[in-house]
């Protein structure tokens, strides 16, 4: 896992590398099969996706986040949150983990939020998250100072049974 987004090679503190390996592999674990086969086959013109902050959403974005006038679109698979250039939401702030959160767009229906073993946690309507949550829609996801709203955008995304952890 050396060359992956999500290795844990830049903690040096045993203790969180092995608290971040657990999230770490809890994360990976959620991803169900329809959602990993939508997340590695999804290409544009034969490259691959890539998240993008978009001023006006297209008419088939479904789930977004919002950032004040700002809003970034989540892709179906796995989203990540932090400092690090690797991440699908880069934010530069130094209080904000390399590897803060991440939140998993499922095929099916539904969305989830992971913290991954941040130093300053992911707050989910105010509360510290933790272990994987389901979004709802109107979440208010936190991370140190900034705020973010989970919303949906385009067409009606139909929600389906989801199972408790």
């Amino acid at each position: 896992m050396n060359d992956s987004p999500f290795s844990s090679v830049h903690l040096h503190v045993l203790p969180r590398r092995q608290d971040y390996r657990r999230a770490r592999d809890i994360l990976l674990r959620s991803r169900g099969d329809k959602t990993l086969a939508a997340e590695n086959g999804a290409t544009i013109q034969g490259q691959p996706c890539t998240p993008t902050m978009l001023e006006k959403p297209s008419a088939g974005t479904h789930y977004v986040l919002r950032d004040g006038e700002a809003v970034y679109s989540l892709k179906i698979g796995l989203n990540t949150i932090g400092r690090f250039p690797e991440n699908d939401l880069v934010l530069p702030e130094t209080c904000i983990s390399r590897r803060h959160c991440a939140i998993v767009v499922h095929a099916g229906s539904g969305c989830e939020l992971h913290d991954l073993a941040s130093k300053n946690g992911t707050l989910l309507n105010g509360q510290r998250l933790t272990r994987p949550t389901w979004l709802v829609v109107g979440d208010t996801i936190g991370l140190c100072n900034r705020q973010f709203v989970f919303t949906t955008e385009g067409p009606p995304v139909e929600e389906g049974t989801l199972a408790d952890f």
